[in-house]
């Protein structure tokens, strides 16, 4: 079970005059502190754990952000910065002493530049948001994860959130060229901008993927891309998911690195085929969706090409579409397998963690044998080109023995891409899910020094204080750790 700090009863007992302060720096509808409304904050993605916060501020602008984090600063009251509320690993999840900071008011457009090729938008736009302010003109925002219809663009940020399309165009990280940020103590603080690099440190690399422990990321400028002449998707069925493994690998051996490739074996495709009638092959034990991009003879020449490589691996099928209405109900599946899986199980953890790809058919099979062991089923739906796994375990929430063994499932799952090379998150985070598990990939002095780094943004550990680092006993007794 994941521990959490405890609250602070000062905190607590301070709560009406907090709020009144709140109260006092907001509009009227700005600050929520009644119990009833307060439940919907309670979790995040991650709806195993819930926790009442103490109140939820919704502030407009930046300057109410830097108001709120100032009083909060001054009262010693803990803030947890919240999106859309998406996070699949709890990162937005709140503690009973703690301020909710939620910006979905935030969701301006603020300036498109077209010459310049970025968009700077405020934190609480949707990341479809973006691509539709901007697709009339025939451009796109890249980064497009399975939430994009709802995760906002400040969350993507604090997660570094990928897609199906960043093995071409890489994660929000790669994306982005400047944030305006406001610290726990009320500073607004203008990191990049419009312009291609920024002089000195990195500040934007280091914010970018910081969970929401160093700043409240307000404003995002984000690079917008001219939109391709046109796509093409194509699906190959496998009679094994090692099998399909194997070609992904193959294939981006080859040098050939195909706008999206991505991964669904049986009980994910009969589950999306349900739901999407796009001609999923329902006969495979695994299947690949590949897609390419450019003119009608580039994408011939890449799709025959890619065809003649599954092929070497004796697929049950290969279907290339040859409408834009195909390829839309190809992705109709896959962007909401996720929802999809529902039908199957309406309970299940998604995993997230990242090996090299040439350990793909050995880490699928191992995964097939902790189902068996754990006797519990498992779906999965990844990133395939990047190795970025989504492993979606499946238990009864009714009955504790199948939680808990769905939670050391995942932990193993996460120990194996460690120990093949791989890492413990791709685009999920860490948050509250795989806080315990940090020492799986990284020594004392390596979490110490990331520590430090958190303790010079937020000497008393008062933003998003329980995500990310194992508690030590100081902390889950109330207090900040130590720099």
């Amino acid at each position: 079970m994941i521990r959490q700090p405890a609250p602070k009863p000062d905190v607590i007992a301070r709560r009406d005059s907090i709020v009144a302060g709140l109260r006092a720096l907001l509009p009227e509808s700005g600050v929520i502190a009644e119990a009833l409304r307060l439940k919907p904050y309670e979790t995040d993605g991650l709806t195993a754990y819930r926790q009442v916060p103490l109140a939820v501020a919704l502030p407009e602008t930046t300057e109410q952000v830097a108001a709120v984090l100032r009083f909060c600063h001054q009262n010693g009251v803990r803030v947890i910065p919240r999106g859309a509320g998406t996070s699949l690993s709890g990162g937005a999840l709140p503690m009973a002493d703690a301020v909710v900071v939620g910006m979905m008011r935030m969701n301006r457009i603020l300036d498109i530049d077209y010459p310049d090729r970025c968009a700077v938008v405020q934190a609480g736009v949707t990341n479809i948001g973006i691509t539709n302010a901007v697709s009339a003109d025939g451009f796109f925002y890249a980064p497009d994860p399975s939430s994009q219809l709802a995760c906002m663009i400040g969350g993507n940020v604090n997660m570094n959130s990928g897609g199906a399309h960043c093995l071409r165009y890489g994660v929000t990280t790669n994306n982005l060229l400047g944030l305006k940020i406001v610290t726990i103590d009320g500073e607004i603080v203008d990191i990049g901008g419009a312009h291609l690099d920024a002089a000195g440190y990195d500040w934007l690399g280091l914010l970018t993927g910081s969970e929401g422990m160093l700043a409240v990321v307000t404003e995002v400028t984000v690079r917008i891309l001219r939109g391709p002449e046109g796509a093409r998707a194509m699906l190959a069925g496998f009679k094994s998911n090692e099998v399909a493994g194997a070609a992904v690998d193959a294939i981006i051996s080859s040098g050939i690195i195909p706008v999206a490739l991505e991964f669904m074996d049986r009980p994910a495709i009969h589950a999306c085929e349900a739901f999407a009638h796009a001609g999923y092959p329902l006969d495979a034990e695994a299947m690949l969706i590949i897609e390419v991009e450019g003119s009608a003879e580039e994408q011939d020449r890449l799709l025959s090409q890619l065809s003649a490589m599954c092929e070497k691996f004796d697929p049950i099928s290969l279907k290339v579409s040859q409408s834009a209405e195909e390829s839309l109900a190809i992705w109709k599946g896959r962007k909401g397998a996720f929802g999809a899986v529902g039908r199957i199980s309406p309970d299940y953890l998604c995993m997230d963690g990242t090996i090299p790809t040439s350990q793909l058919p050995l880490v699928l099979r191992r995964i097939g044998e902790m189902s068996d062991s754990y006797g519990l089923k498992v779906a999965n739906i990844f990133h395939a080109g990047d190795g970025n796994l989504h492993p979606l375990i499946m238990f009864d929430a009714n009955d504790p023995a199948s939680f808990h063994g769905a939670e050391a499932f995942g932990a193993d799952i996460l120990k194996l891409c460690v120990e093949v090379g791989g890492c413990l998150t791709g685009e999920h985070g860490v948050g509250v899910e795989k806080r315990d598990l940090m020492p799986v990939q990284f020594q004392a002095h390596e979490l110490q020094q990331q520590r430090r780094i958190k303790s010079a943004f937020d000497p008393e550990w008062l933003l998003n204080p329980s995500k990310v680092f194992p508690l030590t006993e100081p902390e889950a007794a109330g207090q900040p750790k130590a720099a």
